[in-house]
């Protein structure tokens, strides 16, 4: 679809993204562009944040999956526990290639305050220097950590969710289709938003979105070469963890709640994804938002649509983590 359709489309409160495009775009321009140079200029390092009077957080190595190189987690915990808490494996974003545990803190923090948890952030190794299977053996060791250290984090270990946003939502239906097939750590509920799943970019949303202001098919393409190597769309064996909308069976999954934009190239996958849960008999909520692109909810976060769906997503992850409450 060309401009027309998306400025027409596009929700009143967004219009700035016609004049000043998201900065993280030319992080995927160029196949060359997310190496680690120029990645520090893309999207460069989040200023520190700054001491918060209700939640602590810190760092530390953890063991990698099966012998793989050890892993950097960010551990937030609120000052004042108050009992066993449940907790929250929380996967940033950034297109498999850019991004950093730290750009995502005040998500984080606000997710200790509102839903009463512990939040265990996964810096895991990015493409294109650490293409697939990286970045979710990375993240799926850190569940593996979490649940055996559970009670050394004051944590129940039957009540951890796994959440992200973009390629972080990837990643945790990687993590929640890994956790099944290996039989490992029980994951209480899922929450990918606007989740980056299709590497075969066959979708009618992601073939019509071409404007290059939002997040577009030619960002989509770049982040998946990065990721997976040009040609991926073509072969056979990619692994469903690496490109999760190739899983043929969605079944024995943890109930979901997802949200996607109605001008974001992912619109499609997302929804499809949520259609297959429910057909395999897994809980689904789900909310699409009326011209709104990919990361609206950064983009402008006092816009109606992008409260409604922190709102909206808290909320149901609170839901799921407290279910008695």
């Amino acid at each position: 679809m060309g401009q027309n359709y998306f400025e027409k489309g596009l929700d009143p409160e967004f219009k700035k993204v016609l004049t000043n495009p998201p900065a993280y775009l030319a992080a995927w321009t160029d196949e060359n562009v997310a190496r680690k140079t120029p990645r520090a200029i893309t999207f460069p390092p989040a200023p520190p944040t700054p001491p918060d009077p209700y939640v602590n957080f810190y760092d530390r190595l953890i063991p990698g999956y099966a012998g793989g190189p050890e892993v950097k987690v960010r551990v937030y915990e609120p000052k004042a526990k108050k009992g066993t808490l449940p907790g929250v494996l929380y996967l940033h974003y950034g297109g498999y290639s850019i991004g950093t545990p730290n750009h995502e803190d005040a998500n984080c923090i606000r997710y200790v305050k509102e839903v009463d948890c512990v939040v265990v952030s996964v810096d895991y190794r990015l493409a294109p220097e650490n293409p697939a299977p990286a970045a979710y053996e990375d993240c799926y060791a850190a569940l593996v950590w979490f649940a055996a250290n559970a009670k050394e984090l004051g944590v129940d270990a039957l009540r951890i969710a796994v959440t992200g946003f973009s390629a972080g939502g990837g990643l945790t239906v990687a993590v929640v289709l890994l956790a099944r097939d290996r039989k490992g750590p029980a994951i209480v509920f899922q929450m990918p938003l606007a989740p980056t799943m299709d590497d075969r970019m066959k979708t009618k949303s992601t073939l019509d979105f071409t404007d290059k202001r939002a997040l577009n098919y030619e960002s989509c393409k770049n982040i998946w070469n990065q990721y997976l190597g040009k040609g991926h769309e073509n072969r056979d064996d990619i692994p469903i963890y690496a490109a999760p909308s190739r899983a043929t069976d969605l079944s024995n999954l943890p109930p979901c709640y997802s949200y996607v934009g109605g001008l974001d190239p992912h619109r499609d996958e997302t929804i499809d994804y949520i259609s297959r849960l429910a057909q395999a008999g897994v809980t689904v909520g789900f909310a699409l938002y009326a011209g709104g692109i990919h990361g609206f909810e950064l983009e402008v976060p006092d816009a109606c649509i992008s409260k409604q769906a922190v709102e909206n997503s808290t909320c149901a992850l609170k839901r799921a983590l407290h279910p008695k409450k």
